[in-house]
């Protein structure tokens, strides 16, 4: 992204956006930076937190509404799409409502783009996408299929778009770490399976990849953070080591371990320093000199999953995060 610029975020109120407007507007002092989400409420309160910068600007509308997109991205560069039906639960009860968010809302959000001419778009994406077991993950990946795909039918449009995945965000509304504090005066942990591990990533480094990938990008490529691994038991057991755990079983939907990268990938698949890029199969693109740059293809074969990972926050660097981001966690 360049400075000055107009950037619009799509479900700017959620946990990604609440880290990444502040950061954004330090970094890149953005002429105009346009929340655009369907939660007034939220809104409400972040209004009040940047009341006095006439920089950032807010739209209510929902993603599934072509039009309201349409009127909202008016005279912007860039968007990062990060809207989303992301809970695993609530996914799998109320199906059609994932799909009219996560499916056809990333359609609106491409022909929008293309139609206004924004410069590059990107998605937010999720470990749930690679190999999906649940409707969440299944919707991601079709979403991850057009966003890639939208660089392909742009015709005279000059968008890019290029899309992030990432594990689970340490200490977001509705994950693991807040529900475990909300626990400690309990008689137990529930621990859905003993074995279980997940990739674990701070929003921080989440917005952070985001700004690399608008940098790098040339369009279609899926950008993999590189991240720790942690069990599940051993976060329960750095939050309260005297809280028994009690194994209650994996929820409709849930994966004992997650996976960022699958076998079927491999082929198209390049390494980095700080993270991969998964490259398209269609139009040779994973043969492009200019999309590959100084990446090293990964081995046949190759599969980035939480269990076999090479990497693995210990809980003594997890108490640390968890001391210096224990006022925030749970409110975004």
């Amino acid at each position: 992204m360049e400075q000055n610029s107009n950037i619009l975020i799509t479900g700017g109120t959620g946990s990604f956006g609440s880290k990444f407007i502040p950061k954004t507007l330090e970094k890149f002092n953005p002429s105009r930076l346009v929340v655009f989400s369907r939660d007034e409420m939220k809104q409400w309160d972040m209004q009040k937190v940047y009341e006095n910068d006439p920089r950032v600007r807010f739209f209510i509308g929902d993603v599934r509404d072509r039009d309201r997109l349409m009127r909202a991205l008016d005279g912007i560069d860039y968007v990062v799409h990060a809207a989303a039906t992301k809970i695993v639960p609530t996914a799998e009860y109320n199906p059609f409502e994932c799909v009219k968010t996560n499916v056809l809302g990333a359609m609106n959000v491409i022909d929008a783009c293309l139609d206004k001419n924004i410069k590059k778009c990107v998605a937010l994406s999720t470990d749930k996408a690679s190999n999906p077991i649940n409707l969440y993950g299944a919707s991601k990946l079709a979403s991850d299929k057009m966003f890639v795909a939208g660089n392909s039918y742009s015709g005279s449009a000059k968008c890019k778009f290029a899309v992030v995945r990432y594990g689970n965000v340490m200490g977001s509304r509705g994950s693991v770490i807040p529900f475990f504090l909300s626990r400690q005066k309990e008689e137990y942990f529930p621990i859905t399976d003993s074995r279980m591990t997940r990739f674990m990533i701070s929003l921080e480094a989440g917005v952070e990849l985001v700004w690399k990938t608008f940098e790098d990008m040339e369009g279609g490529e899926i950008y993999v953070k590189k991240i720790p691994s942690m069990r599940v038991v051993d976060i329960a057991t750095a939050i309260n080591p005297s809280l028994e755990h009690k194994v209650v079983g994996i929820r409709p939907g849930e994966k004992l371990h997650e996976q960022m990268i699958g076998s079927e990938d491999s082929d198209y698949t390049y390494e980095y320093e700080d993270h991969y890029k998964i490259f398209p199969a269609i139009h040779n693109w994973s043969k492009d000199p200019a999309r590959i740059k100084e990446g090293l293809k990964v081995p046949e074969g190759f599969v980035y999953a939480s269990d076999t990972n090479r990497e693995w926050l210990s809980q003594e660097e997890f108490k640390l995060w968890l001391s210096n981001n224990r006022d925030h966690i749970g409110k975004y």
